[in-house]
């Protein structure tokens, strides 16, 4: 079939490449003029099965509460009277109970275990290198009760599948001895050795080119996707900036874009930009910095060693589609980094980045069929979109080839 991937996101281009491995004639339409340059150009750089809590819960809203107080928890909420806004907040608080937590988490852990094999998969098949760590990732606390309620939190994912180990303040330096400077700021924490890093940027562009030299898949860059032809519930053609291009299927992963545009074309699809930022700093000194990537839980501060740099993200904002960012806003992720990593960093150095994150109500992204028979969704990953887009691609390959998906499919297909 000749099928058209709307987006070269980390996502899309995943899903491009199984699709053109099963032998269909890809075509992938970008605004941007190159892959990775939206949402995937920078994040946190960890492929974390341990962050597969759905951010939807009875404590997200007492989060929400505090943060209004307190700007160090890394939350930030802009009211909006827009309606897609209100109705995605709605959908949110339908989500947060207890029941559709565990349920939504689930279902996360389900795809963030299977994607990362399916990372690793495409790393041995390709050779593409990204910067890739695969010594864990570990979850600090900075007290000891923040500890044990984390402790408690991470048993629910150890008890489906993602090997974690609680750590006191000896054990986690003896595994991340990257913290030994941290002085006493760090009580204990998580380690979780079943997660790793990369930056999701290089892994997009260079599978790109390994998709288009061995597998034919081609990159239209510059190029809008404006709407739809469809005729007898079907996708005739994609109307671009450059003109329609005829297809047999098509896939939206268009990231916080998606929700957009699946209005324009009648398909509810509640996903909403939540805006993060990063800073990529090249290390001074690389013996003090960490050796793997970390989240300071207590902080809402995430970071990775990616070769000789640190990627630090912090921060989900709701403003909309705005990118922009001031000095300001990465001055509490620099503030955790010298406390942390002391004379490792020079902040002078710093590339700024802000992004939007794709965010669906139940923090579950949306893979299969839309309305439209040959009209396929992948989309809405939200906070972990580097984490499942491998696994995300691969599903969707089997489900548009008609094959059973290696992973139980519940809670991933669009309703219809």
């Amino acid at each position: 079939m000749k099928i058209l991937v709307l987006g070269a996101g980390v996502v899309g281009t995943a899903a491009a490449y199984y699709l053109a491995r099963d032998g269909h004639q890809v075509t992938v339409i970008e605004r941007h003029p190159a892959p990775a340059r939206g949402t995937s150009y920078s994040n946190a750089g960890l492929v974390s099965p341990g962050d597969a809590f759905a951010w939807a819960s009875p404590g997200a809203l007492r989060t929400f509460v505090k943060s209004i107080f307190n700007p160090d928890l890394g939350i930030k909420l802009r009211l909006s009277p827009n309606p897609a806004f209100l109705s995605w907040t709605w959908r949110f608080l339908l989500q947060c109970t207890e029941a559709r937590a565990y349920a939504n988490t689930d279902v996360k852990l389900r795809l963030a275990l299977y994607s990362r094999e399916c990372i690793n998969e495409i790393s041995a098949e390709t050779g593409v290198d990204f910067d890739e760590r695969r010594r864990g990732i570990v979850y600090f606390y900075r007290d000891q009760k923040s500890l044990d309620n984390g402790a408690k939190h991470f048993s629910y994912i150890a008890e489906r599948g993602l090997e974690v180990e609680v750590v006191d303040r000896k054990r986690l330096l003896e595994v991340e001895p990257g913290l030994a400077s941290s002085g006493d700021r760090i009580v204990g924490g998580i380690y979780s050795p079943m997660d790793q890093t990369g930056d999701s940027r290089m892994f997009a562009t260079k599978l790109a080119e390994v998709a288009v030299e061995r597998l034919g898949v081609k990159f239209m860059h510059d190029t809008n996707v404006e709407g739809l032809d469809v005729e007898g519930g079907r996708v005739r053609a994609v109307r671009t900036s450059k003109g329609s291009i005829a297809c047999d299927a098509a896939v939206l992963s268009m990231g916080p874009e998606s929700g957009v545009f699946g209005r324009k074309i009648g398909i509810d699809l509640p996903v909403y930009p939540v805006k993060g930022y990063t800073a990529t700093i090249p290390l001074e000194d690389p013996e003090k910095g960490p050796t793997m990537g970390g989240v300071d839980e207590d902080r809402y501060v995430a970071y990775s060693r990616l070769g000789n740099r640190l990627r630090l993200a912090s921060t989900a904002e709701f403003a909309g589609f705005d990118r922009t960012h001031k000095p300001s806003d990465f001055a509490r992720m620099f503030r955790s980094a010298h406390e942390l990593f002391p004379g490792a960093i020079d902040e002078k150095k710093a590339e700024l980045w802000a992004g939007l994150r794709p965010m669906m109500p139940n923090s579950v992204p949306a893979i299969g069929r839309s309305r439209y028979d040959n009209f396929y969704l992948d989309t809405g990953h939200g906070h972990v979109g580097w984490t499942m887009a491998c696994g995300s691609g691969k599903f969707l390959s089997d489900i548009v080839a008609g094959r059973k998906p290696d992973i139980d499919p519940r809670g991933l297909l669009p309703k219809a």
